[in-house]
């Protein structure tokens, strides 16, 4: 039976995205990301969580983006990783802040080209007037960066260091195992909750 108890929360996430890699079709990597907008309004989209440290996990986007300028006026969010094959999830709830330069710069250039420039010629949750124009913006930026293009100024990274994660298990009957943990000092407090 699973219980968190006295457990990294950070290892739990590790091991069961180990476990995602070999059900998961696509991308168990991915995770629903929450943000609220300056008049409360919520939106939620799919985020590809590339990394963490031992405080924080780590997600890239282009900073004009509309999640980007929710997450820059509020220092907050949620994740919500779902792995239908396994029957679990894993929400975090925490602080958000932009990486630093070097942990983008890094993670920018282990990119394959053709997603680098994609970072160049997206003018992300702007209007688009056609696939075409797209297409022409992805070939003005493989022409002035043949090989190698640095990072953009506008693109990087975010890490949501969580004050709350949330474990959930599908039981028999809908009798689901849901533990919460919650950040206590330098260690976390858990809780059994009722399914």
């Amino acid at each position: 039976m699973f219980d968190p108890s006295g457990k990294n929360p950070f290892e739990i996430l590790d091991n069961w995205v180990r476990d995602a890699e070999a059900s998961e079709i696509n991308d168990p990597n991915a995770v629903a990301l929450a943000s609220v907008s300056d008049d409360g309004w919520p939106s939620v989209r799919m985020v590809l969580m590339k990394g963490r440290d031992d405080q924080s996990v780590h997600f890239y986007t282009n900073y004009t983006s509309r999640k980007a300028a929710e997450l820059d006026a509020t220092g907050k969010a949620a994740m919500c990783f779902h792995w239908k094959s396994l029957r679990r999830q894993i929400r975090l709830v925490g602080a958000v802040s932009r990486l630093e330069d070097e942990i983008s710069d890094e993670y920018y250039t282990s990119r394959p080209y053709g997603s680098r420039i994609g970072a160049w010629a997206s003018d992300q949750s702007s209007p688009l007037g056609s696939r075409e124009e797209l297409a022409a913006r992805v070939e003005e930026f493989s022409t002035s960066y043949p090989e190698n293009p640095p990072r953009p100024p506008f693109w990087g990274g975010f890490r949501l260091t969580p004050h709350e994660f949330e474990f959930w298990m599908d039981g028999e009957s809908r009798l689901h195992d849901r533990f919460r943990m919650l950040k206590d000092g330098d260690s976390w407090s858990t809780m059994r909750l009722y399914p």
